[in-house]
């Protein structure tokens, strides 16, 4: 048997890492600054997490959903304490895609709609409904293509309302800071009237923090820079280091009901063990805290350094996009194979950056003499 060949790859094993540094088969050391899409949050191997891991998977590494997990409650706890949602509920699964799918399921429960509105090169994962709200018609299969979305503009309020108004609108799923499309940013003044628009119009309003979430912004969530509280936030990717795990956090407005939702491996004891060790890092070690300063400090050098082909650095905290005027595949590939540094892209002409939120300034001073070598 073969490996179903879907990813372009490059050639190269990733063997090892530590903190924002990788090693792969050969040896050969990386700065990392693209965490795995965003899902290396307290660092490579941190031994917190490593030890927190084996002692839980020594113990009990799995059992159903039909028995307590005191895990999940503190977890629960925890989590509501840091990102300062302590009133809203928790539901815990495997992925982002999951994370959005039951999101927009529950909104239909809720108040029996079926039409979303999603943002225009908006990406909110590859399953039923997610990669539906994904605007991205190549990876949309003619069985999810069910005319359930509307794609609308960033920060064009008049577009969403006239949308809105119909009252046929169940859920708006939005990305405060949009990675795949290219870390375009949602505006303070878009989210609070969308916001009053859905309530307004018994819509739903979800925020995608899978990517943005999580500490990255240099704020627990993205939307938290916009005055804003959601009715339901979706979280994956950084919450559990690479361990698969998501969750939904759930306003008070919506009452659960047995049977309504369902996971096999969502919220298992390994992972949960995994996320309150990311927990423990992130408050012991201020990695909010420095996602923002670091953040900013990286996005200015770049600027002062007044690069060749750059044409514009924008972002929060350690979610940051570099516009080019030039194709980004040449300088990324230069950037790993000569530099020995990974990054992310968008579009055609977007370098993205999603490091670990535990990057140095030495690091980033490092990145930056790197991505001026290859420009």
């Amino acid at each position: 048997m073969t490996l179903f060949d879907v990813y372009p790859l490059f050639d190269i094993a990733i063997d090892h890492g530590k903190g924002c540094r990788v090693w792969d088969s050969d040896g050969i050391e990386y700065l990392d600054l693209y965490g795995g899409h965003a899902v290396i949050s307290v660092g490579h191997a941190h031994p917190h997490y490593v030890d927190a891991i084996c002692s839980q998977v020594a113990k009990l590494g799995f059992y159903s959903n039909s028995v307590q997990n005191p895990l999940q409650k503190e977890f629960a706890r925890r989590l509501g304490k840091a990102c300062g949602y302590e009133d809203y509920s928790l539901f815990l699964i495997n992925s982002g895609a999951e994370a959005n799918e039951n999101a927009l399921k529950l909104s239909s429960f809720y108040n029996g709609r079926t039409r979303v509105l999603s943002l225009e090169k908006a990406f909110h994962g590859r399953t039923s409904l997610a990669v539906e709200a994904t605007n991205n018609p190549k990876i949309i299969a003619p069985i999810n293509a069910n005319g359930h979305v509307t794609y609308l503009p960033l920060n064009d309020i008049e577009a969403w309302e006239k949308e809105i108004e119909k009252d046929d609108v169940c859920a708006c799923i939005v990305e405060c800071i949009q990675g795949v499309g290219g870390i375009r940013m949602v505006s303070a003044e878009f989210l609070q009237a969308l916001r009053k628009l859905c309530d307004e119009h018994n819509t739903v309003l979800i925020c995608d923090e899978i990517q943005c979430g999580y500490g990255r912004s240099g704020k627990f969530f993205a939307h938290q820079h916009l005055g804003v509280r959601p009715d339901m936030i979706t979280v994956a990717k950084g919450i559990c280091n690479g361990l698969p795990m998501s969750g939904l956090l759930i306003s008070p407005k919506f009452t659960p009901v047995y049977g309504q939702l369902g996971t096999t491996f969502g919220g298992n004891h390994l992972a949960c063990a995994g996320a309150l060790a990311v927990l423990d890092i992130m408050e012991e070690e201020h990695l909010v805290v420095n996602a923002a300063e670091v953040g900013e400090y990286l996005m200015q050098a770049i600027r002062d350094a007044k690069l060749p082909h750059v044409v514009d650095v924008r972002g929060r905290g350690l979610m940051i996009g570099i516009e080019l005027d030039i194709p980004y595949k040449e300088p990324r590939t230069r950037l790993i194979k000569e530099e020995h540094c990974f990054t992310g892209c968008s579009g055609t002409n977007v370098i993205r950056l999603l490091p670990p939120l535990c990057l140095t300034r030495e690091e980033a001073d490092s990145f930056v003499k790197k991505l001026e070598a290859v420009l």
